[in-house]
């Protein structure tokens, strides 16, 4: 990843983190800054599973990349949810 991708990846993933916790069904008791921060990890994390796959870079919106990010985005807001509930 170049570095113009990992600063790309870290603003994309704050809206990531948004969009993950959308998808999520229901209220998740979690501050905003844990939802942008997982944001962030997801969207790189969706990054590197699309170069791995070799569909980061595609003619157009990288729509497969994107729904990588979202979904681990969703799958991290899911897991922080349950985990900081209980912690409550």
């Amino acid at each position: 990843m170049e570095v113009t991708g990992f600063f790309t990846a870290i603003v994309i993933g704050l809206i990531i983190g948004a969009l993950g916790r959308l998808v999520v069904p229901g209220r998740q008791s979690i501050p905003i800054w844990l939802t942008l921060a997982i944001g962030v990890l997801a969207a790189l994390l969706g990054t590197l599973v699309a170069g791995i796959l070799g569909v980061d870079d595609t003619r157009g919106i990288d729509w497969i990349e994107l729904a990588l990010q979202v979904g681990f985005a969703a799958i991290g807001v899911s897991v922080a949810a349950g985990r900081y509930g209980r912690r409550r």
